[in-house]
C-alpha cells in the first residue's frame, strides 16, 4: 500500500480536482490530501468509500492501484490526440514488447499494421479490434480496455491513458 499516495495523487489529477477541491468534498484539510499525495500519510479507513466515489474508481481498484476502466464525462475528457495509448505483450518464452503511441498515430498506424506481414499475421492480435477501441476512447472510456491471454500463454494488454 505504500504507493496508494501516488495512486490518489494521479486519480485526482486524471478527474480535473485540485487538492482543495478533494479535501472539501471529503471534509479533511487540503494538507492532509498533499501528505496522501507524497505517501507521508493515508486516509482513514472510514473515508475509502467516499474517496473513491470522487475519484470514479472502486475502493478495490483504489488500494490496489489497478487501473479500471472509466466512462469520462463529456466536459472531462481530453483531446484524443492528447492520449496515450499503451500495447503490452509477454510471450512465455519471456519476449516483451511495450509500445507506447499518442492516440493520433493510432489511426494512422492501422492503415500501415495492414501491410506489415508481422502485424498482420500476429494470431493473438486478430482477437483485438483496434477500431473499437478508438470507438470506446471517443466515447469517454480508459483505462484497460482488452486484455486477452491465448492458449499459447501469450498476454496482451491495451490501455488508454
Amino acid at each position: 500500500m505504500n504507493q496508494l499516495g501516488k495512486h490518489i495523487a494521479a486519480l485526482r489529477k486524471q478527474r480535473g480536482l485540485t487538492q482543495e477541491a478533494l479535501a472539501e468534498a471529503l471534509g479533511v484539510s487540503p494538507q492532509a490530501v498533499s501528505k496522501w499525495g507524497t505517501d507521508n500519510s493515508c486516509p482513514d479507513i472510514s473515508l475509502l468509500p467516499k474517496l473513491a466515489a470522487e475519484l470514479g474508481v472502486t475502493v478495490d481498484a483504489l488500494l490496489s492501484g489497478n487501473a479500471p476502466v472509466q466512462l469520462v464525462p463529456q466536459e472531462q475528457r481530453k483531446n484524443i490526440n492528447e492520449m496515450m495509448f499503451r500495447v503490452t505483450v509477454d510471450s512465455p518464452q519471456g519476449d516483451k514488447v511495450r509500445v507506447n503511441l499518442p492516440m493520433g498515430l493510432v489511426k494512422v498506424g492501422l492503415e500501415i499494421a495492414k501491410f506489415v506481414p508481422q502485424a498482420k499475421d500476429a494470431e493473438i492480435l486478430n482477437h483485438i479490434d483496434i477500431e473499437q477501441i478508438l470507438l470506446m476512447v471517443d466515447s469517454g472510456m480508459i483505462g484497460k480496455l482488452v486484455e486477452v491471454e491465448a492458449a499459447d500463454g501469450t498476454c496482451v494488454e491495451v490501455v488508454v491513458e
